[in-house]
């Protein structure tokens, strides 16, 4: 996988942490930097992990599902996409709206920011990757994202996190496209 197309997935997967953290600098005005740092390294740790941990899952069932990999790997990065975009349109985007931000509710929103990056991973265990280039670039890329989007919240409020997430979830699908396309007529 190229450095671009690394790039490009680490965007898709950072639109959500971009969007809960853009909600959290709307709402949590009292946080300073050090907390905002704080919660985007917790973001980005999480966003690298569950890449890493899908990619051992696929390469344990690697050779059960190989002649069917791009499929799956289309397929998963649809369905995320499409999850995605479904998820910024509901209007319960408010369920984040709490005074306070607890270790364990960063935990929770890091975890959930992540799931995709998890399903991610293991459509890379069926296509050439450097998993820790990858999942190094997708932290980092996590962790800018989620700063920037606390910052953008604090400016701008709620509007934008929706459009991120839009915007993630048509990156991943059109990656989606790309790796099947790839696979069928140019492999």
């Amino acid at each position: 996988m190229d450095f671009i197309t690394i790039i490009v997935i680490a965007i898709g997967l950072s639109a959500d942490s971009f969007a809960v953290s853009a909600v959290n600098g709307f709402s949590k005005h009292h946080l300073r930097f050090k907390d905002n740092l704080l919660i985007a390294l917790s973001f980005a740790f999480f966003q690298a992990l569950m890449p890493f941990l899908g990619w051992l899952i696929g390469n344990t069932f690697a050779d059960e599902i190989k002649a069917a990999d791009h499929w799956i790997a289309f397929i998963l990065l649809t369905f995320i996409g499409l999850k995605m975009i479904y998820e910024s349109i509901r209007k319960d985007k408010d369920k984040h709206s709490s005074e306070t931000l607890s270790f364990l509710t960063i935990i929770a929103q890091s975890l959930a920011t992540s799931i995709d990056a998890l399903i991610v991973g293991i459509s890379f265990a069926f296509i050439k990757v450097n998993i820790f280039e990858t999942i190094t670039i997708i932290g980092i890329v996590t962790l800018l994202f989620s700063f920037s989007g606390f910052c953008t919240g604090k400016k701008y409020g709620k509007k934008i996190s929706k459009h991120a997430e839009v915007i993630g979830g048509i990156i991943l699908i059109l990656l989606g496209i790309k790796i099947l396309i790839e696979h069928l007529y140019f492999s």
